[in-house]
């Protein structure tokens, strides 16, 4: 089994007077892929990466990075972090590649004029490099952030929030950037709370709230598993209730009386439909049109925290 480059064992984080913005929260990430971790405002993630990357003491609790001790072995450990964070605070006199050359300085890099080309040409910024900050766009500022975080070659990247506020297409264009840089081998953690940024990139899914990891598992897996398919079936002519042979079936009526919706688990032996369908010809109804529908990630993350709420298991 592969050794994974980040491991969070048990951590913990307490603020001075009693809150908990970290509750044993335990994690393994692997090489070279992309975990979304999902969670709504306040739900852990910014403390979570900022413990990672030594910006907050944890209370308790222990990270390794590529095999590094974040607190004992702090520069070994840091040295494979490339950190994004959600607020863009840039010198806006400074030229765009004095900018990334300086964060590799700070490293204690040497200078490297090729690699600075290839990673501004990679986000698109090579044509902008003697531009100053304050002459660019949000969007094209975020990447001069990014550029910043991989200066010094890091193995790790995590994009806090990337795309907040930006509009939809800048978006899909920063979704095309991850994908890039997972491709050349970055292991990239991505916090977000749009579902459709964790839906179209990641991986693994990890779920956030109250401080704590509800799961991390396989986008496609945990959808399978957690996820249901809707049967809908309309009406020729409405109806006002539902009748008494489909009284038995789990049906659901619609609130204009024409469409019928059944939900079934695609898991499991039998799915119900055919009968559900022999009901509804007994019963005399006319299915005007049929279709199905997946459970969206949105759909199973939005249950998540219900059942945390209710104290119900993932």
């Amino acid at each position: 089994m592969p050794t994974p480059i980040l491991s969070v064992d048990a951590l913990n984080k307490t603020y001075d007077g009693g809150f908990v913005a970290l509750d044993n929260v335990s994690l393994e990430i692997m090489e070279g892929e992309i975990l979304a971790l999902l969670g709504p405002n306040g739900a852990g993630k910014t403390t979570l990466i900022s413990a990672i990357c030594g910006i907050v003491q944890p209370t308790s609790g222990r990270v390794t990075v590529g095999g590094f001790d974040t607190q004992s072995q702090y520069r070994g450990a840091r040295d494979l972090i490339g950190l994004v964070p959600q607020e863009i605070n840039l010198e806006p006199f400074e030229k765009v590649i004095n900018t990334v050359r300086f964060s590799r300085g700070l490293f204690g890099k040497p200078r490297d004029d090729a690699k600075i080309e290839q990673i501004l040409r990679q986000l698109s910024l090579w044509d902008k490099k003697d531009n100053a900050i304050r002459e660019l766009s949000g969007g094209m500022k975020r990447r001069v952030l990014i550029a910043k975080a991989l200066s010094h070659e890091p193995r790790v990247l995590f994009l806090d929030e990337p795309t907040a506020g930006v509009d939809v297409e800048l978006r899909r264009d920063m979704w095309e950037i991850v994908r890039a840089l997972s491709d050349s081998g970055v292991t990239i953690i991505l916090t977000t709370h749009y579902i459709e940024e964790a839906e179209a990139m990641a991986d693994r899914v990890g779920v956030i709230n109250k401080g704590q990891i509800l799961l991390v598992e396989e986008k496609a897996a945990l959808m399978a598993r957690m996820g249901q398919k809707e049967l809908r079936i309309d009406l020729n002519k409405k109806i006002d209730a539902i009748p008494e042979e489909l009284a038995d079936r789990d049906v659901e009526l619609s609130d204009d009386g024409q469409r019928l919706i059944y939900r079934y688990d695609t898991r499991a032996e039998r799915t119900g439909i055919v009968r559900l369908l022999s009901a509804l010809q007994a019963a005399g109804l006319s299915v005007a049109d049929v279709e199905t529908k997946q459970s969206s990630l949105e759909e199973i993350f939005v249950g998540l925290l219900q059942d945390q709420e209710e104290g119900v298991a993932p």
